[in-house]
């Protein structure tokens, strides 16, 4: 779809929209981090304290989601506390996006449905907490996230976390690299995993700083490349949860899921509400500091821009 025939469907709040017409600095935000990844109220108040921090970084913050069957890019205070509360919202990726829009449905865009939404209006970065990937088990289930597809065709730069820790971070990485994708690790040479700063994996790429991003994106673009770039941005330190404690909790949350049947769309929120509840609440707090983390190197890489 081109982004001129994608207009009459896209409502751009007024802040984007000036200073997209400006060629000020803007941040895409996702909104399933809203709708299915954080309970009601931890979810309006991470989503509204993250929006600040990109304003206070100096660029313009566009949370994304579907309205009524409207496209927003960027919304109102009333529509960001109203998609908080709302409790039969759908997970939008790229097959569904449409669907939401025809059928005037209301729901949180995923990372590749806020990819796609950001490069209609020409919005170049985009920070959220982590990608999904290639999930446990995928040989079996073939389950593997429109996330890693979106990032190959998509020119938008992805600030992460890295992969949400619940998948198969190594195949998730080989993936990326069938598929093009540069990773790039954040001043890291190991690969972050979410609520932890290492995995056991090494970083495809490492760069220092939101000048060096840029650049590289600026470089791939005038080489026609095409395609995004994933950023993996380390939780803070003081922040982390450790990947050994991790693991623990992953694993009982997994078998939970596979005692339910739990399948498809369902089984990222399911896993993250089980974690949340083995951890007593902590992964909660540190995925709320990574999402801020990733919010600021957002803003620097898109005022480098």
């Amino acid at each position: 779809m081109r982004p001129e025939t994608a207009r009459p469907f896209i409502d751009i709040h007024a802040p984007v929209a000036q200073a997209l017409a400006a060629g000020r600095p803007v941040v895409a935000l996702e909104s399933t981090i809203i709708t299915h990844g954080m309970p009601y109220p931890d979810n309006g108040a991470m989503a509204a304290n993250v929006e600040k921090i990109i304003s206070d970084g100096g660029a313009v913050p566009a949370t994304i989601a579907v309205v009524g069957g409207r496209i927003k890019i960027g919304l109102s205070d009333g529509e960001r506390e109203s998609l908080a509360m709302t409790g039969d919202a759908m997970k939008l990726s790229r097959a569904d996006l449409g669907f939401a829009v025809a059928q005037e449905r209301t729901g949180g865009t995923t990372v590749a449905a806020t990819m796609i939404a950001a490069e209609m209006v020409g919005i170049k970065v985009f920070a959220t907490g982590g990608i999904g990937g290639v999930h446990k088990g995928a040989e079996k289930s073939f389950d593997i996230s429109a996330d890693l597809d979106e990032l190959a065709r998509t020119p938008v730069i992805v600030v992460s976390a890295g992969a949400k820790a619940i998948l198969d971070i190594e195949k998730t990485l080989e993936v990326l690299e069938t598929r093009g994708v540069p990773v790039v690790g954040h001043g890291c040479e190991t690969m972050p995993a979410f609520w932890s700063r290492q995995s056991p994996f090494r970083a495809p790429l490492t760069l220092h700083g939101p000048d060096e991003i840029a650049h590289f994106y600026r470089t791939r673009v005038a080489l026609g490349l095409g395609g995004g770039v994933l950023v993996a941005n380390p939780v803070p330190e003081n922040q982390e949860i450790p990947a050994e404690e991790m693991a623990g909790y992953i694993e009982a949350a997994q078998k939970a899921a596979e005692a339910l049947n739990v399948t498809g769309k369902a089984v990222t929120p399911f896993l993250l509400g089980k974690i949340l509840e083995l951890t007593g609440g902590r992964s909660l707090k540190t995925n709320i500091a990574l999402v801020e983390n990733n919010a600021r190197l957002a803003a620097q890489i898109a005022k480098a821009l």
